[in-house]
């Protein structure tokens, strides 16, 4: 762009527009998407005032709160999900080092993992392992399995609270944290806009669950494994729907995503590669939502 040049209105940044709450909710591989969404907002300079995840949304927000940008935070997750050895070497280095931490591990649970243990496997190198050395405020939800309810974590211990904002149960056992016993932050809170109330002027909502995607033809049966991650995925939409309808978010986006497995990180190149338009279509709207409060 020459000097003479004006920049347009998804070039200049809007940094004394709006304080904007950016909400990331949960949805497994779906959530790559997410990605998008942040690139969005740094193309457009436009920096979040406070950031609520839920599971996959918990983790990619910890990165962008921790000082990653979205190029970052997509480089990472490229290198480090998309080659299948080198995933199943991480995962093989998570297992317990003794019989004795075997037992203190909760012993044998079928085809749960140890989530603190492979977040800290996976997780960059340098991010903050506390809320109160990130760069952003930074809130993530889980479910306290005892106390049937939702609730919101934002300071301490991050790994444990990441830990327990993704343990959907079919994939992970419950994490344990300052005495509760906490499970996937998705089943209660699944797209937490609500947790920014009273911090920010306007919220955006990044939701990338959706109803499993059936191909042409007559509906195949489902394996006992989709049919148990697709229902999770059934049960956070309706209640991200049942919520909206009472209190919507300023604006919410949604990646088309449902044609993508919760536990298809593998193909993250893919998955980023066709979701790659939401990144202009979320700029447009976060930049037109900006223009419309700035004229009020």
């Amino acid at each position: 762009m020459s000097v003479l040049e004006a920049p347009s209105a998804l070039e200049r940044p809007f940094a004394a527009g709006p304080r904007i709450g950016l909400a990331l909710g949960g949805g497994g591989a779906r959530g790559l998407a997410h990605i998008h969404v942040l690139a969005a907002f740094d193309d457009l300079g436009v920096k979040p005032r406070c950031i609520a995840g839920s599971s996959i949304g918990a983790l990619i927000g910890a990165a962008y709160a921790g000082g990653m940008s979205a190029a970052e935070i997509e480089e990472y997750v490229v290198d480090h999900l998309g080659k299948r050895r080198l995933v199943l070497g991480h995962l093989w280095r998570t297992r317990a080092a003794s019989f004795a931490d075997f037992l203190a591990d909760g012993g044998m649970r079928l085809g749960q993992l140890n989530a603190e243990r492979v977040l800290t496997e996976f997780l960059p190198i340098g991010m903050p392992r506390t809320f109160e050395s990130l760069s952003l405020p930074l809130t993530v939800t889980a479910t306290r399995f005892y106390g049937a309810c939702g609730c919101g974590v934002s300071s301490g211990d991050l790994v444990s609270a990441l830990a327990a904002s993704i343990a959907l149960p079919a994939v992970f056992r419950p994490v344990r944290r300052d005495g509760q016993v906490l499970i996937d932050g998705g089943i209660c809170n699944p797209l937490p806009y609500d947790l920014l109330a009273g911090m920010c002027d306007l919220t955006v909502a990044v939701d990338v669950t959706g109803p499993p995607e059936a191909p042409e033809g007559p509906e195949p049966m489902p394996s006992p494994v989709d049919t148990m991650l697709g229902s999770s995925q059934l049960m956070m939409h309706s209640i991200i729907e049942t919520r909206r309808a009472h209190a919507p978010p300023d604006l919410l986006i949604r990646p088309p995503v449902s044609n993508y497995r919760v536990l298809d990180f593998l193909r993250v190149a893919v998955i980023l590669a066709e979701t790659a338009h939401v990144r202009e279509s979320a700029k447009r709207d976060v930049a037109a939502l900006c223009e419309a409060a700035a004229r009020r």
